[in-house]
């Protein structure tokens, strides 16, 4: 099976821990934070190790949108 360094054909990304909080410029407790909290992005236990798929990623940032500058986001 050939592969690339970044994905296998047909599979998402996946973004660990350390990744996540490096692309939304937050500590790494801050994303162990949301988890616990429920706030956070859904993850993907694999091999004992958490995980984020991009997709789950982009859903959860719309979510976290505000509906106007300056108003929560518009789920509530």
């Amino acid at each position: 099976m050939k592969t690339n360094n970044s994905t296998l054909s047909g599979l998402e990304p996946l973004l660990s821990i350390d990744e996540l909080a490096d692309y939304l410029h937050v500590p790494v407790t801050t994303i162990r934070d949301w988890r616990t909290d429920g706030k956070g992005p859904c993850a993907v236990k694999a091999g004992g190790r958490v995980r984020f798929a991009t997709s789950d990623v982009l859903a959860w940032l719309v979510r976290q949108r505000e509906s106007e500058p300056g108003h929560g986001p518009s789920g509530g």
